[in-house]
């Protein structure tokens, strides 16, 4: 059974995208799930000054230990003002400064459901624009993704309500699906 680390970039707790990065984990077949909670990595602010005053913090290193654990990451990135959010970028800052064997490869060359939703009706957002261009440089293989707008006119009791949509997120967790059970 392979391992899946999921998680909604974001330290909110009732955040959708943590909604959505649940819904989509508890989707797959045959997986053991480890659903992470960024407020349980709490971190400081990253500086250089910092790292080199204390190390790299205890936090950074125990998320940088379940990408590790697990073969495949499930990720709803959430957007704030059109970019990350803090609590995700300062996760990100520490992760990068990780001695690792290939440098800057936080994500373990895993592969990656990249997930994104947003209150808005946008069709699109811009952290998943700039995600599926910048992850891959850092170690992630994303093998699907998938934006649900208009989130709380989308997802409605527990599951996405609107058939377009959900034919959509089932053809990228089919993608998804069949890369982890190739592994």
């Amino acid at each position: 059974m392979k391992k899946i680390l999921a998680f909604g970039a974001s330290s909110s707790r009732s955040s959708i995208n943590k909604t959505l990065a649940n819904y989509a984990v508890n989707q797959l077949e045959n997986v053991e799930v480890m659903m992470a909670d960024l407020n349980h990595y709490e971190l400081p602010l990253y500086s250089i000054d910092l790292e080199k005053a204390c190390g790299i913090h205890e936090n950074a290193l125990r998320f940088r230990e379940l990408i590790e654990e697990c073969d495949a990451i499930v990720i709803s990135v959430a957007e704030h003002n059109g970019l990350y959010t803090s609590v995700f970028k300062n996760l990100w800052d520490w992760l990068s400064r990780i001695e690792m064997e290939k440098p800057m490869n936080i994500w373990d060359n895993k592969p990656m459901f990249l997930l994104s939703t947003s209150p808005s009706r946008r069709p699109a957002n811009n952290v998943m624009r700039i995600s599926k261009e910048l992850f891959p440089h850092f170690g992630a293989e994303i093998v699907a993704d998938f934006f649900l707008p208009s989130f709380n006119h989308y997802f409605r009791n527990g599951q996405i309500s609107e058939e377009q949509y959900q034919g959509k997120f089932d053809e990228q967790k089919k993608q998804f699906q069949e890369c982890i059970d190739s592994l």
